[in-house]
């Protein structure tokens, strides 16, 4: 009987136990609803980095980007390393007025890393001095964010213009 009894006990015991150190259940690191969710801080990062660009503050929009980002411009090399990123739109923002509109389409995260596509649209006011002319821009981008330190950041920056080529006169020295 006491044999008994100190097994029944051992088991409530045991029970217990086991339920009082049950680990947490971990976060789902893909699927649509993390994609959801990094979706929402990649709206709120894009709204600020639209703002700053707007504002010329390049030093705050460089934050939200890795040390090691790419950014990929139309009809240019590649913009290698977040200091080189700060000297080119440090240049772009002393001929006038960038304003993007980031428009996120979809995202698909998978633990610290997300891809995001989206549509944007962009214009340049000039100032006097400008040897940039005004001009507009629509297009699609693909953004690769990483998870960093805490913070997701932009590794890569794709924007594709929609807008075909400005027309060129013909090569006078083509043959007909």
């Amino acid at each position: 009987m006491k044999n008994q009894f100190l097994r029944s006990i051992t088991t409530v015991l045991t029970i217990a136990f086991a339920t009082s150190c049950k680990q947490p259940v971990p976060e789902a690191k893909s699927g649509k609803e993390y994609s959801a969710q990094i979706q929402k801080i990649i709206e709120e990062k894009n709204e600020q980095i639209q703002g700053f660009y707007a504002s010329g503050m390049i030093d705050s929009a460089a934050t939200h980007f890795a040390g090691n980002s790419i950014q990929f411009m139309p009809n240019q090399p590649a913009v290698v390393g977040i200091e080189n990123y700060k000297a080119a739109w440090k240049q772009n923002i002393q001929f006038g007025k960038w304003e993007f509109d980031l428009n996120t389409q979809e995202v698909k995260a998978s633990g610290n890393l997300a891809t995001e596509y989206g549509k944007y649209t962009m214009t340049f006011t000039p100032n006097e001095t400008s040897p940039i002319p005004a001009m507009e821009d629509k297009g699609n981008y693909m953004v690769l964010w990483e998870k960093l330190d805490g913070e997701w950041k932009v590794v890569w920056d794709a924007p594709v213009t929609e807008l075909p080529l400005p027309s060129q006169a013909p090569d006078s020295t083509m043959v007909e």
